[in-house]
């Protein structure tokens, strides 16, 4: 028998089949798309990241990222990494890196969907498949989460991202990230003459009709083309709980707050360690804790920022505060990453 069963061949679930591989669990992750896979997101790598990716033998090629920026039409603040830099890594670099991994350890990748799970007190089947354990890495809009009804609804507006390239050699060695009343633009260095442009905000309009609410930016990008822009939302999601019997959510599937801290993929890495270390002792229920514990500091941190940024008497104030206090910036950003 399969001892994991893995529903989505993103980041999340191959880090998780690798993880699983490396335990010496017989593994099998579902995809059904071919690889290597492309998505909406900021693309950089914060130094958890990193280090997460080299301890799997995952070599990743990318840009040197420094610290983060944050900017509005008046100020600027800047919180410099402590100990190793992070990198701006295309996405579909990232999962080219990270199937080539799971390759080398003979782990399959089968052209599949999992659409349902049956599960009793030994055993899950799905697709056709019977394991042990599935993990559950179909995404931020995952089926699997809501067919456990395991989905709480959010009352907040949603908040929706899109994100475009530009042959553009970058101009600083953080991820900037452009503040206005719109939203949040972030800019991350990506290799020697790209960088990647992630707008997030709660209108639901084209990349074009949001770059003019930061102005600084436009100027920048003004005599350059960008690539097809790519969408992603809404964002937050909700979950009561991420253990199911048998089935455990990984990734964006285990809860999403908002990409405003950037750190999806060091939760997505974290949390598939922890879910095959309990998955191996035979104890699912661990995992629940574990993951609670391992994204205590994101959940506080980033549910504060956002629940600032939301306030139309804090929002203004964030950077401008930022700003006069770099120590603590500084430290909170470190703390983050």
């Amino acid at each position: 028998m399969i001892d994991l069963l893995v529903a989505g061949g993103g980041p999340a679930g191959l880090a998780t089949a690798i993880h699983a591989a490396l335990a010496g669990l017989d593994v099998v992750v579902l995809e059904p798309r071919p690889a290597p896979i492309d998505k909406a997101c900021g693309e950089g790598l914060m130094p958890g990241a990193v280090r997460a990716l080299a301890a799997l033998d995952v070599p990743v090629v990318g840009h040197p990222i420094r610290g983060i920026r944050y900017l509005d039409d008046r100020h600027r603040a800047e919180g410099r990494f402590r100990h190793e830099a992070g990198m701006g890594v295309r996405r579909t670099v990232l999962h080219a890196a990270l199937s080539r991994r799971a390759a080398e350890l003979g782990v399959p990748v089968l052209a599949g969907k999992v659409t349902s799970v049956h599960q009793d007190r030994d055993s899950i089947t799905a697709a056709g498949l019977t394991a042990r354990y599935l993990a559950a890495a179909d995404g931020l809009h995952s089926p699997l989460r809501r067919q456990l009804g395991l989905e709480r609804p959010d009352p907040r507006p949603p908040r929706y991202g899109l994100r475009r390239h530009f042959a553009v050699a970058p101009w600083t060695d953080c991820v900037e990230v452009h503040w206005s009343a719109l939203g949040e633009a972030y800019v991350t260095p990506l290799g020697p003459d790209r960088i990647g442009v992630a707008v997030l905000t709660g209108e639901r309009l084209p990349f074009d009709a949001l770059l003019p609410a930061f102005p600084a930016l436009l100027h920048r990008l003004t005599a350059h083309r960008g690539s097809a822009v790519r969408g992603a939302g809404p964002m937050r999601r909700r979950v009561r709980a991420r253990v199911a019997g048998r089935v455990l959510l990984v990734g964006d599937a285990a809860g999403y707050i908002d990409a405003l801290t950037g750190e999806g993929i060091s939760l997505a890495l974290t949390g598939a360690a922890h879910l095959v270390r309990c998955v191996r002792a035979g104890r699912p229920l661990d995992y629940e804790r574990a993951w609670r514990r391992a994204t205590r500091d994101h959940r506080l941190l980033t549910g504060a920022l956002v629940r600032a940024r939301v306030n139309p008497l804090l929002a203004p104030r964030i950077v401008p505060l930022a700003t006069r206090a770099p120590a603590l910036f500084t430290a909170l950003v470190n703390r983050l990453t």
